[in-house]
C-alpha cells in the first residue's frame, strides 16, 4: 500500500526575527526575548541618533520607523517588532499593511495584562509625550474594558537618563520622584511602563510606588505574543544548534550602546555596529488612499 506524503510535517525556520527602538529601551524586550525563546535569532537598531521619539510628530516618527523597518528587511526577518511604544503608537497602523510579514507591537501585550492585573479597575499608564498624545493606551485597554479607569502621564525625563546610562543613579531616583508625583490620582493598582526604556528604572519605580502597586512591563508581555506568533505562522526555529551571531545596530555611539546592552544582558563581547543616519534606507512610505 502507498503511505500518503506528509503535508503536516513542521519545518524550521530559523531566519532571524529584527527589532528597533528609537534607543537602548528596546534591550528590555530583547532580554525578555532571549529567556523565552533561545532558539530564536535577532537583529535589532537603536536609532540613538534621533531618541527621543516621543516629542516627534507622528509624521516624522512614521518616517523614521519605515526607515528603520527596510532595514531589518535587508536581513530577510521573518518578523518585526516594534521594541518602542512610540512607534508603535504613531507608526506601526499605518505600515503593518505594506509589510509581507508579521508586525508586532508593545501596546496590546501590555494592554491585555494590565486589564488581567487591576485589582481596583483603575490603571495608570506612564510613557513618553508621543505614546501618552496618541492615547493609544487610554483607546485600547477601553476598547476591551469601558469601566476601567486609565490615567495617564507623560514622562519625557526618563528616557533620557537611561540613555546616559544614569538609571542606577541618584539622579535617576530624583527624577522618578519628581514625575511619578504629579500622577494625577494615587489610587492606582496597576502601572503600566509604557516605554521600552522604563523597566531599566523599574526598581526605582516600584520602590517609589509601594509594593501593592503591579507594574506591567508591555515589553516583556510583547515576547509571549511573538511566541504564539510563531506558532501560528509557522515559523519557529527548532534548530538546537549552533544559533546565528545576534546582530546589534545603532545609529549613535557604538560604545555608549555596548555598555548598556552588556551590563542589562549580563553578556560580554556583544558585537554593536555603527549604521549612519543618511545610510538608512529611504524609500517613502506611501500610505493608502495616497498611491
Amino acid at each position: 500500500m502507498e503511505i500518503p506524503e506528509r503535508t503536516d510535517i513542521v519545518r524550521s525556520d530559523p531566519r532571524p526575527i529584527g527589532f528597533l527602538d528609537s534607543g537602548v529601551g528596546g534591550l528590555t524586550v530583547i532580554k525578555e526575548f532571549i529567556r523565552q525563546l533561545p532558539n530564536e535569532n535577532y537583529i535589532f537598531i537603536g536609532d540613538q541618533a534621533r531618541m527621543p521619539y516621543g516629542p516627534r510628530p507622528a509624521s516624522q516618527v512614521q518616517h523614521f520607523a519605515w526607515q528603520l523597518t527596510q532595514f531589518l528587511l535587508q536581513f530577510d526577518v521573518k518578523m518585526v517588532v516594534y521594541a518602542c511604544n512610540t512607534a508603535t503608537a504613531e507608526a506601526l497602523p499605518s505600515i503593518k499593511p505594506h509589510l509581507s510579514v508579521p508586525l508586532v507591537g508593545v501596546i496590546p501585550p501590555g494592554v491585555r495584562a494590565a486589564i488581567r492585573a487591576t485589582r481596583n479597575g483603575h490603571i495608570g499608564v506612564i510613557g513618553t509625550e508621543g505614546t501618552v498624545r496618541s492615547h493609544a493606551y487610554d483607546d485600547a485597554i477601553h476598547a476591551q474594558a469601558p469601566q476601567v479607569q486609565v490615567s495617564t502621564l507623560a514622562c519625557p525625563k526618563f528616557v533620557p537618563v537611561v540613555e546616559s546610562n544614569q538609571y542606577q543613579t541618584p539622579v535617576a531616583k530624583k527624577i522618578v520622584a519628581e514625575a511619578l508625583g504629579q500622577l494625577p490620582d494615587k489610587d492606582i493598582d496597576t502601572l503600566v511602563l509604557g516605554c521600552t526604556h522604563y523597566p531599566l528604572l523599574r526598581p526605582i519605580i516600584q520602590n517609589y510606588m509601594g509594593p501593592d502597586v503591579t507594574l506591567i512591563d508591555s515589553g516583556a508581555e510583547t515576547v509571549s505574543e511573538i511566541s504564539a506568533l510563531l506558532d501560528y505562522f509557522d515559523i519557529r526555529n527548532l534548530d538546537h544548534g549552533p544559533h546565528l551571531a545576534p546582530k546589534l545596530f545603532t545609529t549613535s555611539s557604538p560604545a555608549m550602546f555596548k555598555e548598556i546592552a552588556e551590563n542589562w544582558l549580563d553578556m560580554n563581547d556583544l558585537p554593536v555596529a555603527h549604521v549612519a543616519v543618511a545610510d538608512l534606507p529611504n524609500v517613502p512610505l506611501v500610505k493608502e488612499g495616497n498611491a
